[in-house]
């Protein structure tokens, strides 16, 4: 399944899928450069850390059976079936403040986040 935004959805959540802000993805796309034009971003949840889950982000060639795509202009981010499960209503973006920039999920199934940030528990 392919998923494609315009700048024109960005700024509307949609409940049941997974959101970029043009930071967001204009990170993505210069973590791409110099990969293969096969590559994409997997992005995901997986068991982790204090609080439960946590995120991760891999290079990745080969799509998975019930993955879902979002494709931009020269970059593809992939979310497996159980991720976006997680992750659905969610905001990804690419924050800098101060010295810490990065990738941040505006996660409305996130019920509460450790003390450092890294990992969260689901509702």
């Amino acid at each position: 399944m392919t998923m494609k935004q315009s700048s024109e959805t960005l700024n509307k959540i949609n409940p049941n899928s997974l959101q970029f802000s043009e930071k967001a993805i204009n990170h993505f796309k210069s973590q791409l450069l110099g990969k293969s034009d096969t590559s994409f971003i997997r992005i995901g949840v997986r068991e982790a850390g204090c609080s439960g889950y946590e995120y991760f982000f891999e290079f990745e060639d080969i799509l998975r059976a019930k993955d879902t795509e979002f494709a931009f202009d020269h970059c593809r981010i992939v979310v497996d079936e159980t991720s976006l499960n997680f992750m659905k209503g969610s905001l990804v973006e690419y924050s800098e403040e101060g010295l810490n920039k990065g990738i941040t999920f505006k996660n409305p199934n996130a019920k509460a986040v450790c003390g450092c940030g890294e990992s969260f528990t689901l509702e």
